[in-house]
């Protein structure tokens, strides 16, 4: 039987945060360690009780994607694979295979990247309430779960622990972060939702919307973190059964 992971313990290692699912340590000055427990949130609340297994198939789930998608940008992925890890990580792998990222330390932009291919959720009660997404006006008539005309790119703001992400109009995001980078997020998060789109619809899945984030490295240059397309981050639905309204 797989013995779950509610909580790591690695005591050598610098312990910076606990999300919701993850746990985040400082490896060196330069790289951080991402562990993927078992653990389940449902808005905002952590279960007491872990799914086993679930972290490994998160990792793998983001390790697939940011290498299908690394040549529409980089990631800030260094390996996946404990016997690649330095020592005072490798220690632990009786936690750590299998759930664990090692990964570039970056800058991180405070801006969710959200891109919507389809109408629903939070974005579907606005649209009902005043006709737009994150104030960006849409077409009339459009029904829930509607294929939009195009993907759309609709940031929000990241809430600390606690406290609920705000959805802004992408001018807002330029406010933030600088017009430039905002439209570098905007274009290079449509470009990645539109090729995991078409890769997941040749498999019979519709990604209905996903969140991305994006750092600075030391250089200047933006690249995708955090995770990459799982059910944390992601809607998705079965094509066969899809309909609209």
């Amino acid at each position: 039987m797989i013995q779950a992971l509610y909580e790591s313990d690695c005591p050598d290692l610098k312990l910076l945060a606990r999300g919701k699912v993850r746990d985040l340590y400082e490896v060196d000055s330069s790289t951080l360690l991402f562990v993927a427990t078992d653990r389940i949130s449902a808005y905002d609340v952590i279960m007491t009780t872990p799914v086993a297994g679930k972290g490994k198939i998160l990792t793998q789930i983001s390790v697939f994607w940011f290498d299908y998608l690394k040549d529409v940008m980089p990631n800030h992925l260094i390996t996946a694979n404990i016997d690649e890890m330095p020592a005072n990580v490798q220690q632990y792998r009786d936690q750590l295979s299998g759930r664990s990222l090692l990964v570039k330390k970056v800058d991180v932009l405070p801006i969710e990247a959200i891109v919507r291919g389809y109408i629903t959720g939070s974005g579907w009660k606005e649209y009902k309430s005043k006709g737009t997404v994150c104030d960006i006006r849409l077409p009339e008539g459009l029904r829930e779960s509607q294929k939009l005309p195009h993907a759309l790119f609709t940031p929000s703001t990241k809430a600390e622990y606690g406290d609920h992400d705000e959805n802004i109009h992408p001018d807002k995001c330029a406010e933030l972060i600088g017009k430039d980078r905002a439209d570098e997020m905007a274009r290079v998060a449509t470009a990645l939702y539109s090729k995991a789109a078409e890769y997941a619809a040749g498999k019979g899945i519709l990604i209905a919307d996903t969140k991305f984030e994006f750092g600075v490295d030391g250089s200047g240059n933006i690249m995708l973190i955090d995770e990459a397309l799982t059910p944390d981050s992601s809607r998705f639905w079965p094509a066969a059964l899809y309909k609209v309204g």
